[in-house]
């Protein structure tokens, strides 16, 4: 399917943040050192910060990451505050089938971050996105089930949980089975989240 997405948005507001699409050269100092920064908590869950990665690997993924958002693949935001400009983390659409116009969201902050609720109005912003501007009919979230923290973010915004799929995925660092849960939320049954 074709989509038109000369349209879709560099940038969404909420209340307390705005989501920008990464410009390569611009954002990835600020996006590499919220990875070390963040690195022992990152790398708990997630395969790509097993190991820090240099200024120009940062840049070559943001740089991927824009090549991504022309194409209608994935749509990456960069999360900052909106009273400072500080940068606290992503969020993004992905895996998106056109056809079935359905998505999944993922998602990391900054460690220094966490705990203020920045991450659930982040998600919700962009799951009202995607209802709203691609009409999405079906936003998933997967995570390890025992990242609580992860968890939360769906819980507190009305997605299902769907179930737990035993053994499906390996650890980030590779090195055990992990049991994933998977969420999901239809149109029409986003809870706003709590700032």
């Amino acid at each position: 399917m074709n989509v038109e997405r000369t349209d879709t948005p560099l940038q969404i507001e909420t209340g307390r943040l705005y989501l920008r699409a990464p410009r390569a050269g611009e954002d990835a100092r600020i996006v590499n050192e919220a990875i070390r920064e963040s690195h022992d908590e990152l790398k708990r869950w997630l395969p790509f910060a097993q190991e820090v990665p240099t200024l120009s690997e940062t840049e070559e993924n943001l740089k991927r990451a824009q090549e991504l958002y022309v194409t209608g693949e994935s749509f990456r935001y960069l999360i900052f505050l909106r009273e400072t400009g500080t940068f606290v983390g992503t969020v993004s659409l992905f895996g998106i089938d056109w056809d079935v116009r359905k998505a999944a969201v993922g998602y990391w902050l900054h460690t220094e971050h966490t705990g203020h609720g920045y991450m659930s109005e982040a998600v919700e912003a962009i799951v009202r996105f995607g209802f709203a501007h691609f009409s999405f009919q079906r936003i998933e979230i997967q995570c390890e089930s025992t990242n609580e923290g992860s968890r939360m973010i769906p819980e507190r915004l009305g997605f299902q949980l769907e179930g737990t799929l035993r053994n499906e995925d390996l650890s980030a660092d590779g090195k055990r089975l992990t049991d994933t849960a998977v969420y999901s939320i239809l149109p029409g049954e986003l809870i706003p989240a709590a700032t």
